[in-house]
């Protein structure tokens, strides 16, 4: 099972599409209804285990206060108001899917984040570090961002927001902590680095598919009515990668030294679609459904062009020397 679940795991650029595609099948020829009561279980067997694998101590390692703090202003400066503007440009009339993107913007990092900062050679204790720092502050001020930006269109409940935030975050998180630590101490910190804590991420794959599979259920009916509708999530969502992956890469350039300036890219444009995909199907019920779309879309784009952004590395920052440069 594992070897499957890896496999599925290193190609999520395959899995998604097929998940949305049985989704819809199902959603056309069944009647979905009877999945929504599986979407908390979904959502804590995608969250609890990504939780887990983070290792929190790393927040007090390092020297790359730069980096974190440029982080902090594209994730929360930059992104959420470039979601949000996008949204009202392609989607004047459409409040759902403006939450989509928005969403999908305020939550920053993923467990990718790290594993594609390694790929590429840049400092990875600089991307953990950005990956609980972004969790943290993307957890605090998500409320405060959907409230401001989209309360008014929207129908968003702050106090339903922030318990969601509260039970299907904070409280894995906490739940996360606590298992990181007994398993540590039960079979070492080598052994669960190295043959423990990869079988995490796969069991949250799991929880993804499942999600997707859901949204894309409920909203078969819809996307009948209006094929073209895919194509209109993919362009605004492609339009705000492209300008991530630029503004991040030229800020990294000029202001930081190689390795922390990849850190910082995989550290912004590595949005946790996971998250966000928990948030907008257990807060916005059906309305969470239709701002799903957006989500699953920009997980085919965000892994296909983390990918390639690999490959360009060394063209845009340099060959790694060996010695980090501070």
């Amino acid at each position: 099972m594992w070897v499957l679940l890896k496999k599925v795991n290193q190609n999520l650029i395959i899995a998604i599409p097929v998940a949305m595609l049985l989704g819809f099948l199902a959603g056309i020829i069944a009647d979905t209804a009877m999945l929504k009561p599986w979407i908390t279980p979904l959502t804590i067997v995608m969250v609890y285990p990504m939780m887990v694998t983070l290792n929190f101590k790393k927040v007090l390692v390092g020297k790359d206060t730069k980096a974190q703090v440029l982080a902090l202003l594209v994730n929360f400066g930059m992104i959420p108001l470039l979601a949000y503007l996008t949204g009202q440009i392609f989607f004047p009339d459409e409040p759902y899917l403006q939450l989509g993107l928005l969403i999908a913007g305020l939550v920053p990092t993923s467990g990718m984040t790290v594993s594609w900062t390694g790929f590429a050679k840049g400092n990875v204790e600089a991307a953990t570090k950005m990956t609980i720092i972004g969790l943290l502050a993307g957890s605090l001020a998500t409320p405060f961002y959907l409230q401001f930006l989209l309360g008014t269109v929207a129908n968003v409940d702050f106090g339903e927001v922030l318990s969601q935030i509260l039970t299907i975050i904070i409280a894995p998180m906490i739940a996360g902590f606590f298992t990181r630590q007994l398993l540590v101490n039960r079979y070492g910190q080598a052994a669960f680095q190295k043959e423990v804590a990869p079988k995490f991420p796969l069991v949250s794959t799991v929880g993804v598919l499942g999600i997707v599979f859901i949204a894309i259920a409920l909203k078969a009916g819809t996307i009948m009515q209006s094929p073209e509708l895919l194509i209109r999530i993919f362009i605004p969502v492609m339009v705000i990668y492209i300008a991530n992956f630029a503004v991040s890469t030229l800020v990294g350039k000029k202001l930081l030294p190689r390795d922390d300036a990849i850190a910082l890219v995989y550290g912004t444009v590595m949005r946790n679609l996971s998250i966000a995909l928990a948030i907008a199907m257990n807060t916005f019920r059906e309305a969470g459904a239709e701002a799903s779309l957006v989500i699953a879309a920009a997980y085919i784009i965000q892994v296909q062009s983390a990918a390639w952004y690999v490959r360009f590395t060394d063209a845009l920052f340099g060959p790694q020397t060996g010695i980090r440069d501070r």
